[in-house]
């Protein structure tokens, strides 16, 4: 019976670190198309690209955590627009080789927002 619960346990744990990792690298390839297609923001590097996927999940993580808001340009309406676009813009202060301006982050998070929506994978 321990052993069963150990088992449901362990692969509850595997499946959460690969929802994770499967966020990260969604997030990285929505970010670099996202940067590819909008004027004013630049990401420098594979490595900024990486880190910046990671703050901006972080973000995220805890703007929902304890707002309950998910920063998506379409899973608010509105106030998920304007969140993402603020952590798209606030990711600069903590990613060396990630530039973005406030009209890039706006057009920015429309651009995220389609790209993540038409994405295959899980929709909040």
């Amino acid at each position: 019976m321990e052993n069963s619960q150990s088992n449901s346990q362990s692969s509850g744990n595997t499946s959460t670190a690969g929802q994770i990792i499967g966020r990260l690298i969604t997030a990285a390839i929505v970010l670099a198309i996202t940067a590819f297609f909008t004027p004013g923001f630049q990401i420098n590097g594979i490595w900024s690209l990486a880190v910046a996927a990671i703050v901006l999940t972080v973000i995220d993580y805890l703007i929902t955590k304890f707002t309950g808001l998910h920063a998506s340009s379409f899973g608010k309406g509105f106030v998920g627009f304007v969140l993402s676009a603020i952590v798209l813009y606030v990711t600069q202060y903590f990613v060396a080789g990630y530039t973005v301006s406030w009209m890039a982050a706006i057009v920015g998070a429309i651009v995220y927002g389609v790209v993540d929506y038409f994405l295959p994978g899980e929709q909040q």
